[in-house]
């Protein structure tokens, strides 16, 4: 085979083909030079291979949907030579309709151009460096149940008095503290350990580096307990049990111990990998081993932030002061907060106008891990929002303006979870191959029935995750966890209380509630079975043979056919063979009898057929299938 012959096969031109052999070391001289079969496969392999590489490396940044028009000059190409590649594929636009991003990127790939959309203003002003990282504090979470004495240890920690600050000694709102240690630096969150505050809780888990998780060693593993380590596994956040009240005389670390193993959170000392300490918030027994050995997750896990780049926080919460407005807490994550900085938070915006530590002193400057107080902008915003700084006012007015209107969107639009009955279409577009679940039931003895025939539902292609399980009623907490892992809730012998399903219809959360274990199995089983991929059956239909390749001006490639072998139906699946070898699989998409499109072509008859591919060739085989889609089932 010549060169000139390989390079009409490769559809380019001859001196750009010997250009790029010659950068792949081929021994070319011009375009009658030849080559053997086996070295024009290797070339034309090299030369896909290399037009893919350039093609990844010339990236057009573009934004989504685009013109024609605009399309064109980007490409530096005319209008009318993208319209014509549209109308070959059977797409007939104007130069000034908008084209998606699929469309608008196979038109730019054929002209060896990558298209990406262009980074928003946020995603250019979150950038991060990767050289500039150095070490920071890490963020800490105490979690746990009610009065096991989370404020009571960060107490001891910091050498003040939060817990007489608090109405019953119970923390009211999220606290953010820094203390500083003789090896290092850390943040604490204290998060309420109440139900009503299981949001509060959610929102501290994800937003930090470590849990650690507060239980009572007189009391043992309580049902917030199981909730905070529900939460805190959700978040993928590594935990560190601290077993508190150890100095009083019925403290039982075993039982603690052996109560969390249940939890899934075996101890180290007992062969698993979760890390426990015995302390005390009274005597202080055991607090620096405890500080220890969050120094030295801190450092397993090489905590570190960009100092130099515009800072960003996440609020840990928010109020609206009498006297001087909105304030909000902050605890940043890169770069330095300074007063002055311009910042987008939410949906406001504004300049900060003043800085406060946790122990209400002035600062100037906040680097990361660092929890501060801000004043300065023009709203109150929702805990757990992104805080940025911007270069400018305009900046901050045009993203926080950005962010308003697309939350308009949103609440017209509200986000879609998960339900069981949208696991049994299997037309679904959404491929998810995890069904996970909040189980509910009235007593301990039932749970665990419940849960242990969950998991013996025979499965290898799916998985049943149980998120949280617990004894009594579906309460606020189970809706706020589903949320976050967009888990369903179901319920056996429990009741739902009216603003409970109140909140689970504004979140968008399923919840069943069964009273025949039957029911309750055959349904889960059910949406199992959605997740597992159909299986395809597929029956021979037609064959034909492309006797003449020809380019029609409004549909493209067309080929003219003798049916073989059965019928050639228009819509059907269809694969195209070259030497033994399936080249190109897809659909029969134009179908044609001399100048009429026809649904059907016999044995023995000719046509024009379009399957969607530019490169098929006189001798192809055509063979068409009908395709039946079949439900499996578990075994």
């Amino acid at each position: 085979m010549r060169i000139h012959e390989l390079a009409k096969e490769l559809k380019v031109d001859s001196k750009e083909l010997i250009k790029k052999l010659k950068k792949l070391n081929f021994p070319v001289k011009n375009h009658m030079s030849s080559v053997d079969e086996e070295t024009a496969e290797i070339i034309k392999h090299e030369i896909q291979d290399l037009n893919k590489k350039e093609i990844e490396s010339n990236v057009v940044e573009v934004n989504f949907p685009i013109t024609i028009k605009d399309l064109a000059v980007r490409l530096e190409k005319k209008s009318s030579e993208l319209l014509s590649d549209l109308v070959r594929q059977g797409k007939f636009f104007n130069i000034n309709q908008n084209l998606d991003e699929k469309t608008a990127s196979d038109i730019a790939y054929n002209y060896k151009v990558n298209l990406r959309q262009k980074p928003t203003m946020e995603e250019e002003i979150l950038k991060r460096d990767p050289s500039k990282l150095k070490k920071r504090a890490p963020i800490v979470t105490l979690m746990g149940h009610i009065d096991h004495g989370k404020t009571s240890v960060l107490d001891y920690i910091r050498k003040s008095k939060i817990v007489e600050k608090e109405t019953g000694g119970i923390t009211q709102h999220t606290g953010a503290y820094q203390v500083s240690l003789d090896k290092g630096v850390i943040t604490f969150l204290d998060t309420p350990g109440h139900e009503t505050f299981t949001a509060m809780r959610s929102r501290g888990a994800n937003i930090t580096d470590i849990v650690i998780i507060v239980v009572a060693a007189d009391e043992g593993v309580k049902p917030q307990t199981i909730e905070a380590i529900d939460h805190a596994k959700a978040a993928k956040v590594p935990m560190i049990v601290a077993i508190n009240k150890i100095d009083r005389p019925n403290a039982n670390a075993d039982m603690v111990k052996q109560q969390l193993s249940k939890a899934g959170l075996v101890a180290e000392d007992w062969g698993g990998d979760t890390t426990t300490a015995n302390v005390s918030a009274k005597t202080g027994q055991g607090i620096d081993e405890l500080l220890e050995l969050v120094i030295l997750h801190s450092d397993l896990m090489e905590l570190k932030a960009d100092y130099e780049r515009p800072a960003i926080g996440v609020v840990v919460e928010s109020r609206l002061s009498k006297g001087r407005g909105a304030l909000a807490s902050i605890i940043v994550r890169e770069g330095v907060l300074k007063v002055g900085d311009w910042c987008v938070c939410g949906l406001h915006w504004g300049r900060i106008k003043a800085m406060h530590d946790d122990r209400g002193g002035n600062c100037l400057q906040a680097p990361p891990s660092f929890p501060v107080e801000i004043l300065g902008l023009n709203g109150v915003t929702n805990p757990g929002e992104q805080l940025m700084v911007v270069p400018d006012e305009k900046t901050a007015r045009e993203i926080a303006e950005k962010r308003r209107q697309e939350d308009k969107k949103r609440k017209l639009v509200p986000r879609v979870h998960l339900k069981l009955e949208d696991l049994n279409k299997k037309d679904s577009e959404v491929e998810i191959k995890q069904l996970k679940v909040i189980l509910k039931a009235d007593v301990g003895g039932t749970l665990e029935a419940v849960e242990g025939a969950l998991q013996k539902i025979p499965s290898k292609e799916v998985e049943l995750i149980i998120t949280h399980k617990g004894i009594g009623a579906v309460n606020s907490s189970d809706i706020l966890l589903a949320e976050v892992t967009d888990s369903v809730i179901v319920g056996f012998k429990v009741t739902i209380d009216s603003h409970v399903r109140d909140l689970a219809k504004q979140k968008g959360i399923e919840v069943r509630s069964y009273q025949i274990v039957y029911e309750l199995i055959d349904d889960v089983i059910a949406a199992l079975e959605g997740l597992l991929t159909p299986q395809v059956k597929r029956t021979f239909a037609g064959r034909a043979r492309v006797k003449a390749v020809f380019k029609l001006t409004k549909v493209g490639i067309v080929a003219g056919c003798i049916v073989e072998k059965g019928k050639i139906n228009r819509g059907l699946a269809a694969s195209l063979t070259r030497d033994k070898d399936v080249i190109f699989s897809g659909k029969i998409q134009t179908l044609k009898r001399f100048k009429d499109d026809v649904k059907e072509v016999s044995e023995g008859l000719e046509c024009g057929i379009s399957v969607g591919y530019d490169g098929i060739k006189e001798g192809d085989i055509i063979d068409t299938y009908h395709e039946e889609t079949i439900a499996r089932k578990l075994k």
